[in-house]
């Protein structure tokens, strides 16, 4: 389960590769030169996921396939035949390209598992958290509380039930903070979000305790190091009005 989220990682990296990664990479001709683009793209698209990257620094024009349409749609007729391009999606969250289409899918499909009954949750799902994440790691991201109800909405356009969307956006939150690297800027953004989570939003919009438990637990496991004294004792009284049990491993500073 822990290599999953890393080839998600690969994957959103395949096409951004700068030109001089690729020129150090670049080898001279070979059979493959001579084979038409919609070969090339059929041999690549067969690859495992986690070796697109390389793939694409072989050389420029495999580089340049990967940051076109034409392979990305290529890869989700192969992996996803019935992912459908004309299908309406209402909502906040738009699909984007094609390769957007097939990161929100294969990321979905190796964060989260339920069924998908209804045959579009997994890519919603990709798709609400590509944009939550991308969202928390800008340097002024919107309020906390705005993307959450954006990410409830999405749903709700899409048709799914209150319940469902809670539960959905519940799941998306906590694979969201679970992915967030240690860093500063992660130390500061949970310290924003547990702050500014203290306001009570109706449901389906309020927050599940799971979320408001994971946000706590990375604080006081993770983060503690960064805690001050006087942020670690205004969190812990934010978890004692929340939590009416508060595991050992929180206390003391």
């Amino acid at each position: 389960m822990e290599d999953k989220p890393s080839s998600s990682n690969l994957l959103d990296s395949t096409c951004n590769l700068s030109e001089d990664r690729v020129e150090a990479s670049s080898c001279g001709g070979d059979l493959f030169e001579i084979l038409p683009d919609h070969l090339i793209v059929e041999v690549l698209t067969r690859l495992p996921v986690v070796s697109w990257v390389s793939a694409a620094c072989v050389q420029k024009r495999w580089a340049a396939l990967f940051r076109s349409e034409s392979l990305w749609q290529t890869a989700l007729r192969k992996r996803w035949p019935n992912a459908e391009r004309d299908r309406r999606w209402p909502g906040p969250i738009g699909r984007g390209s094609h390769k957007r289409q097939y990161i929100a899918l294969h990321t979905s499909n190796y964060l989260f598992s339920f069924e998908d009954q209804d045959g579009d949750i997994h890519e919603l799902v990709g798709h609400a958290y590509l944009f939550l994440k991308e969202q928390l790691q800008v340097s002024a991201p919107l309020s906390y509380g705005l993307l959450h109800g954006t990410v409830i909405d999405q749903f709700l356009a899409c048709g799914k039930k209150g319940h469902l969307a809670h539960e959905l956006a519940s799941q998306i939150w906590l694979a969201v903070i679970d992915n967030l690297d240690e860093s500063e800027h992660t130390f500061h953004l949970l310290m924003q979000i547990v702050e500014e989570w203290e306001v009570f939003l109706p449901y389906p919009y309020s927050k599940s305790h799971a979320v408001q438990w994971r946000l706590f637990e990375r604080l006081f496991t993770d983060f503690r190091d960064c805690l001050t004294r006087f942020d670690y004792y205004s969190v812990l009284t934010r978890a004692k009005h929340k939590f009416e049990c508060i595991p050992a491993t929180w206390l003391g500073y």
